[in-house]
């Protein structure tokens, strides 16, 4: 079962890149790079296609594609990690060194088109409203900074609800909850433990996952907003705020469906796949986990909108830059045009289990064998992010240990949140 789904995923990417030359000319990222006469040497920096699959794609099946198209272009790679990718880029700036396509992460862009790092897009052709053509308003504006467009989707990663319906139907229901009372009832039923009360299953799992990112899904939730409109105050210490970190509080210390330390971020096995969770919040690649590690429940599997005030549904992921000191612009653009185009970017996705950011793909084989990354371009318009102000890479590292030191009830979650937003509103003042 295993070995024949990558054969499939394989095959899959394979039909994919044979899609690019035929949707370049109308995908998103297409402006006067693509009419040809481009040469030059450029440097991409990238966090998504590191280890040997995302090396081998990038290599041996796209950018053969991309030289088929510009021959006088020379690509060097430089591949790095997520974790990494922040002291890379801040690296490279202070050395003068700083690549000419770089990807890099939602809340990011702010940041580095502050620094007058990135060069403005839509000076170019890629403007605002070519975007929308092809993307909801909110992953466009991911890339934009004030007026500026300074980053191209490729990928989204998103968390939303996911249930185990056979483990719900053993206690009685037949769908996920649609309240927030819903979810704590659900939750205290579906939690089991043996007769020395050590926990058996966890009746609504947020451990598994960051907890800054467990907390925005929740916030999202409840309606409320990490910041204001023009990202100068702080707002995720709101009513909504505290409700939302209040609730996860009651979850773990009042209603005790899941133990401090029963799981965390980053477990070798999230517990909805071994039975040790019934539900809980989660990253969209647990499908393609399941997949390849449990695929007996694929069908158990089923996703959900945590729903509070409205529905509530978190992204990041991942959109292409171009240096605004770059030496060869029009290589440098060709190549974020290429990477951006629905061939490659549909293959990338799926090497990573991701959710593609151009609306079109959602009639792709891929997205339609996928059922959480369909569930989540299907609710792209409920889906909100994290970032905001330009020093968001700055404030975003304090709120794993606010929130964390309101589970463990050592603050109360107004006083975490109160002042976490006390030190966010003096990093973002000048």
């Amino acid at each position: 079962m295993k070995m024949h789904f990558k054969k499939t995923k394989i095959a899959a990417i394979t039909a994919a890149i044979a899609l690019t030359m035929g949707t370049a000319a109308c995908s998103p990222g297409s402006t006067q790079a693509s009419e040809g006469g481009v040469s030059g040497e450029v440097k991409l920096l990238t966090p998504i296609f590191e280890g040997t699959p995302g090396q081998k794609l990038l290599e041996d099946e796209l950018l053969p594609e991309f030289y088929k198209k510009y021959p006088d272009v020379k690509v060097n790679v430089d591949y790095t990690t997520y974790g990494k990718l922040n002291e890379k880029l801040t690296t490279s700036i202070v050395s003068g060194g700083v690549p000419d396509v770089m990807l890099m992460g939602v809340g990011w862009i702010e940041n580095f088109a502050a620094q007058g790092v990135l060069a403005d897009l839509g000076k170019t052709g890629l403007t605002r409203d070519k975007l929308l053509d092809s993307y909801t308003e909110s992953i466009v504006d991911a890339g934009m900074y004030k007026d500026g467009v300074y980053g191209v989707p490729i990928m989204l990663d998103t968390r939303f609800g996911v249930a185990r319906m056979d483990l719900l139907a053993k206690a009685g229901y037949t769908a996920p909850p649609k309240t927030w009372d819903e979810l704590v009832e659900m939750s205290k039923a579906l939690t089991v433990r043996d007769g020395n009360g050590s926990l058996q299953q966890a009746g609504f799992d947020m451990l598994s996952l960051d907890p800054r990112q467990a907390f925005e899904t929740m916030l999202f939730s409840a309606g409320g907003s990490l910041f204001n409109a023009d990202s100068t105050e702080p707002e995720f210490n709101s009513k909504a705020g505290v409700d939302a970190l209040q609730l996860m509080t009651d979850l773990i210390n009042t209603h005790k469906v899941e133990d401090l330390g029963y799981s965390s971020a980053g477990a070798a096995v999230n517990p909805l796949l071994n039975g040790r969770a019934a539900m809980g919040i989660a990253h969209n690649n647990l499908f393609t986990q399941a997949q390849e590690s449990a695929p007996e429940i694929l069908d158990q599997l089923q996703p959900f909108a945590i729903t509070g005030s409205e529905p509530g549904m978190f992204f990041g992921g991942t959109l292409a830059t171009v240096s605004s000191k770059t030496k060869n612009p029009k290589a440098a653009q060709a190549l974020l045009e290429f990477l951006t185009s629905s061939g490659p970017a549909l293959a990338a996705n799926q090497q990573r289990g991701n959710v593609p950011a151009e609306t079109a793909l959602l009639d792709s084989d891929y997205v339609k064998s996928n059922r959480f990354v369909q569930f989540a371009m299907e609710n792209l318009a409920i889906a909100k992010r994290e970032g905001g102000p330009a020093k968001w890479i700055q404030i975003r590292g304090d709120f794993t240990p606010a929130i964390e030191a309101a589970l463990l009830q050592k603050e109360s979650p107004q006083k975490a949140l109160d002042d976490l937003a006390a030190a966010a509103k003096s990093a973002i003042q000048p």
